[in-house]
């Protein structure tokens, strides 16, 4: 066979498929719908096998069937021809002037239309829109704080991004909200599309998946949806306690995650706790669930916060933020990453809007609501008996009259540590520490913050004392 009679028999086999398609997309889409705007596409014929370019008579078409049904063309023309590796939706350019201009000049005119520039089509990328995942390029392996909390889960998470045979299928994620589920799934699908750029990644929400199911069911086109799924070489699946309850929905997800695991692909789950205790989800999506690694990411500790602090503050070069402030941020906003993060760039903003310099009272004032919500109540009495414990003096000490280096300075490092983390007033500090005036507690909370600065000891004992009250 001949390369022109391949070319023929690619060209029929197209027709034959756009057929179907128009046949699938006249069934799904409605009568009012496709006579609109799918009817009047028509096949433009190249002989590409790996290609479909499809004509409508206007940009306003074009743009209205590439926004929303780009992705789902290609599905059915993948569907029905393997080898197809793109869809173009293109605008013809309209017939009649150039069949007026031929009759009025015929040859100079067929010599000006064959040397007109054909329009440009807009070729759809080898991996097509729908296969390419909606990844944040902030969640990388190298932006991910790597901490006792969460090492598990970041070599698992690394090791299952490698190249090669993964090691175990599916990774299940489980942790609190905001402690890094997301960026370690994100940074998955960078590090293996990095490894394998044509590989095709999907990544959405377990109430994405649930969306998707139940409007392909509405659309009588179930199909495709399986099919493309199925077909992803990486499937990154977030929050799966989303479709507790959702008979059809499991179902659909239990079959999804025994070909993804049956194929030897890669799947990863998260949840916001273990599949042991996921309510509502079905036993034996619970069992696939368990087959592979189950990792987990604890709650960051202090040190963690901190650093993860200096990590964004890096990401602001123009940010001026001192110590004591990101001190003060890691110590009360303990919970959620995502929140401390936000706590940062709110402080930040809103120096930045005002003009302001950022210091303790400038954060405090501009995130009272969210240090008073985050904050553990801590007490000045447990302050006491643990700098005291610390220090290996009697609570009585810290509120005597003595002032020795040995007692004054325990004594001053309580009192930052009852304004850092109370929310007493000056006033009510001072009467806690013997009756002492407001100004001693300003005094105490300036000199501990400058000593911070100087003293490595002075600054190792406020960390390892802010530590053991958080906990």
């Amino acid at each position: 066979m001949n390369d022109r009679q391949a070319a023929a028999v690619t060209e029929t086999e197209a027709q034959r498929a756009w057929a179907r398609v128009r046949c699938n997309l006249r069934e799904s889409a409605g009568a009012r719908l496709f006579e609109q705007w799918l009817k009047p596409m028509e096949l433009i014929e190249d002989g590409d096998p790996e290609s479909i370019r499809l004509g409508l008579p206007s940009a306003f078409m074009t743009n209205w069937v590439r926004n929303h049904y780009a992705d789902r063309l290609l599905l059915e023309f993948r569907a029905l021809l393997p080898d197809v590796r793109g869809v173009s939706i293109e605008t013809r350019l309209a017939a009649p002037v150039a069949i007026k201009l031929v009759a009025e000049t015929p040859e100079p005119v067929a010599a000006a239309v064959a040397a007109a520039p054909a329009p440009a089509p807009v070729v759809a990328p080898l991996r097509p829109a729908a296969e390419r995942p909606p990844l944040d390029a902030r969640f990388t392996f190298d932006r991910f704080v790597v901490d006792a909390a969460n090492r598990v889960a970041f070599n698992a998470a690394r090791m299952l991004a490698e190249p090669g045979v993964p090691r175990f299928s599916p990774l299940f994620l489980h942790s609190g909200t905001g402690q890094g589920k997301t960026h370690l799934m994100h940074a998955i699908g960078h590090a293996f599309l990095a490894a394998h750029p044509d590989a095709t990644v999907l990544c959405m929400s377990a109430e994405r998946f649930m969306f998707d199911f139940v409007a392909a069911m509405r659309a009588r086109d179930t199909h495709s949806f399986k099919q493309r799924l199925r077909g992803a070489d990486l499937l990154l699946i977030d929050d799966l306690q989303f479709i507790a309850g959702k008979d059809a929905t499991q179902e659909e997800f239990f079959h999804t995650v025994n070909e993804i695991m049956s194929a030897g692909k890669r799947l990863v789950i998260s949840a916001d706790r273990c599949p042991q205790a996921l309510d509502g989800v079905e036993a034996r999506i619970v069992s696939r669930m368990s087959v592979g690694l189950v990792a987990d990411i604890k709650a960051p500790d202090l040190t963690l916060r901190r650093t993860i602090l200096d990590r964004k503050l890096a990401d602001l070069p123009e940010a001026k933020v001192p110590n004591e402030v990101l001190d003060l941020l890691a110590a009360r906003i303990h919970a959620n990453i995502r929140e401390l993060e936000g706590a940062l760039n709110r402080v930040v903003a809103y120096a930045q809007l005002t003009g302001d310099r950022i210091d303790l009272d400038f954060a405090v004032a501009t995130l009272g609501d969210v240090l008073r919500g985050a904050q553990r109540r801590v007490t000045i009495d447990e302050i006491q008996k643990l700098v005291s414990q610390h220090f290996e003096l009697k609570p009585l000490d810290l509120v005597s009259a003595r002032r020795s280096r040995a007692v004054a300075r325990p004594r001053q490092i309580a009192m930052y540590l009852a304004k850092r983390l109370t929310t007493r007033s000056l006033p009510e500090i001072g009467r806690k520490f013997g009756g002492r005036d407001h100004s001693t507690v300003i005094h105490a909370v300036r000199k501990i913050e400058e000593l911070r600065d100087q003293d490595r000891d002075i600054d190792a004992a406020v960390r390892t004392l802010m530590r053991e009250l958080e906990a």
